[in-house]
């Protein structure tokens, strides 16, 4: 069964210790996704559209795509 996700883009969504899949920097044209478990929410604001930014316990930093729930 897929596992059920919620979007990156509100920041509510996400809490520390989050199964996440973010897309870095250096990913963004082709659109590759990272997956992980979130260290630090960097972004403050309650949502962004293009997705919440957060470090993976790895240190890679990117945003939000989805929330594995």
């Amino acid at each position: 069964m897929e596992k059920q996700t919620l979007s990156g883009s509100i920041r509510a969504n996400i809490q520390i210790g989050s199964e996440v899949a973010v897309v870095q920097k250096h990913h963004q044209r082709s659109g590759e996704l990272t997956k992980g478990t979130v260290k630090r929410i960097l972004t403050s604001s309650p949502s962004h559209p293009h997705g919440i930014k957060v470090m993976l316990e790895t240190g890679e930093v990117g945003r939000v795509k989805s929330v594995y729930i």
